[in-house]
């Protein structure tokens, strides 16, 4: 199975792109948007001097509890950068989600809770709220949090979209906002309790 049947296989359609706009990115941006693979895992990442965004991270049920996630987490952590990606909100009846959460957790990602993220997918139309969850060695701003994902929508994710999907993803104003209040923290449940 190759790197892109392994992330469309775990990832649901509406947040996957698609095979011919993520070969455009590793081609033409090949300087930000990158793919570590190995036998075990797909690690797709945009990484630019200030900060990186993991586009998917996938590591095969077969190695679950070898600590994969947290050795590629450890080696992007070790950029020295904040670290964003997105992440569905918890659905009790999706053990996964639930899981990946306590995992970002336990890795001591922050939630972005004044970032509103709503996203229209291509594939089916469907309009999918998101999470933003960040790692940073300095306890970066949500401001700054948010100025990364506008760069990483209008340069990554609408990347050619009219070429690849027939029609543009919506305007960034309509995708992401920036509250003055924040929302109830989705990783607060999974955190742990220091002694």
């Amino acid at each position: 199975m190759n790197w892109y049947e392994k992330l469309s296989e775990y990832f649901p359609i509406e947040e996957m792109k698609s095979k011919e706009h993520m070969d455009a990115l590793l081609k033409d941006k090949h300087n930000v948007y990158r793919k570590d693979e190995g036998s075990k895992h797909v690690l797709m990442y945009v990484e630019t001097e200030s900060f990186v965004f993991v586009d998917y991270l996938f590591v095969s049920s077969a190695s679950r509890g070898e600590g994969l996630g947290k050795k590629l987490l450890t080696q992007l952590k070790e950029k020295g950068k904040p670290i964003l990606l997105e992440v569905e909100p918890v659905n009790y009846e999706d053990t996964d989600t639930e899981k990946r959460l306590r995992f970002y957790a336990r890795e001591n990602f922050h939630h972005a809770s004044r970032i509103g993220y709503s996203r229209r997918s291509l594939a089916t139309g469907e309009q999918t709220d998101l999470e933003i969850l960040y790692w940073s060695p300095e306890d970066a701003e949500e401001e700054t949090v948010y100025d990364a994902m506008k760069m990483t929508y209008e340069e990554i994710h609408t990347y050619k979209d009219d070429e690849f999907y027939g029609e543009s993803y919506d305007p960034i104003d309509k995708v992401l906002t920036f509250r003055t209040e924040g929302k109830t923290n989705i990783l607060k449940p999974f955190a742990t309790v220091s002694a």
